[in-house]
């Protein structure tokens, strides 16, 4: 047997209860602690997408990166047994380096030594505007706790260089944008049976989170409606340097979609500000990668996170994304478009993250099978 320790964290006066900081404080499977970047320039020629998750009461450490250009998604996935080094934060070939808490990260993606023309990266991504907190994040399903999770969202510029299938394409300060997000909570992880609260299964959801950078302010809007189009998750903040945050009203959104599909080609996000003048953020999408291709993200039926995989997994593929079809469970879950965005005369960049699966009363979607005409 094993013996019980501490870890090299518990020398540090953080400890929130009585416990290691190898240990959480709740014994439900599903916590997790994770995070998720993007890095996209300014033309939708390429949309990366990395993250990084530690599931603590399953033993799981595991990571994934995404790369689209043009119709071809590059992935990279590693799993392994998690260790007490809670400050390693690198699986296999991919590693996040945390260089200035809050400010300055490091993403890092290593070749495979077998392919030279295989997804690899060095990024160093740089924030331009503090991190904001989001909406503390709760959903049940019936008295089921299901999601409970406290995020935080920051905006910046990146600069480095990725490569991938024989192309080295530079990534330059002014020309490319980064977002990331940072979570930790509970949320499902697969490998568990819903039992009765496979009754409460909801009608519908719908989900938009926007986080945008403009040169002199950053804008996170929140959106998470019910089937009837009932407000569960709100938010619409403008951030800008030596002002204090400004709340911008209850954001509505006309989207615009894809004939045939949920698939969106642009939107308007009506904001108000705090004199109630009305706002205006258009939305223009630039390319887009559904999340539950490559990246983990269910309903993925290749990999998900947070599940057991061996010691030591390591996954490269590709996939066409020329044809929708090839992926049918894409559209049922949460997709990240790269955008450009306009505000009261500003231009600026960022990712339109939509999902909406089953009924929507104010998008006219009455069942799962539902599309835009």
């Amino acid at each position: 047997m094993s013996q019980d320790r501490p870890i090299a964290l518990d020398e540090y006066p953080i400890h929130q209860v009585p416990l290691s900081l190898k240990h959480v404080a709740t014994g439900d499977r599903n916590a997790y602690d994770r995070c998720i970047f993007h890095v996209f320039d300014h033309h939708g020629r390429a949309l990366l997408i990395a993250g990084l998750g530690v599931y603590p009461n399953t033993g799981v450490i595991d990571a994934y990166a995404t790369l689209r250009l043009g119709d071809r998604l590059h992935a990279v996935r590693a799993s392994d047994a998690l260790t007490d080094d809670r400050m390693d934060l690198s699986v296999g070939p991919l590693r996040i380096t945390v260089d200035e808490p809050l400010r300055r990260l490091t993403l890092h993606c290593a070749p495979d030594p077998a392919d030279p023309a295989s997804l690899s990266y060095e990024i160093t991504w740089q924030a331009d505007f503090p991190a904001v907190w989001e909406p503390h994040h709760v959903q049940r399903r019936g008295d089921r706790l299901t999601l409970e999770g406290r995020r935080f969202v920051q905006a910046g510029h990146c600069t480095g260089t990725i490569r991938a299938g024989g192309e080295e394409i530079p990534v330059t300060a002014g020309e490319w944008t980064g977002t990331r997000d940072r979570s930790w909570g509970v949320r499902p992880i697969p490998g568990e049976s819903d039992g009765r609260a496979e009754e409460q299964r909801p009608e519908g959801f719908h989900w938009l989170w926007v986080p945008v950078r403009f040169e002199d302010r950053f804008l996170m809007v929140i959106a998470q409606e019910d089937a009837d189009g009932y407000r569960t998750l709100n938010e619409a903040v403008l951030v800008r340097e030596g002002h204090p945050d400004t709340q911008l009203g209850w954001p509505q959104a006309d989207i615009a979609y894809r004939p045939g599909t949920r698939h969106p080609e642009r939107a308007v996000v009506h904001l108000t500000d705090a004199a109630r003048k009305p706002l205006e953020l258009g939305v223009e999408v630039l390319t887009s990668s559904p999340l539950a291709v490559g990246a983990g993200y269910p309903p993925a039926d290749d990999w998900q996170h947070g599940t057991w995989q061996g010691r030591g997994w390591t996954d490269r593929r590709g996939y066409d994304l020329s044809d929708p079809s090839a992926h049918p469970m894409a559209a049922y879950g949460v997709t990240d478009h790269a955008a450009r965005f306009t505000l009261d005369g500003r231009t600026g960049y960022g990712i339109f993250e939509h999902g909406s699966f089953g009924r929507h009363d104010p998008s006219g979607f009455t069942t799962y099978a539902s599309v835009a005409p």
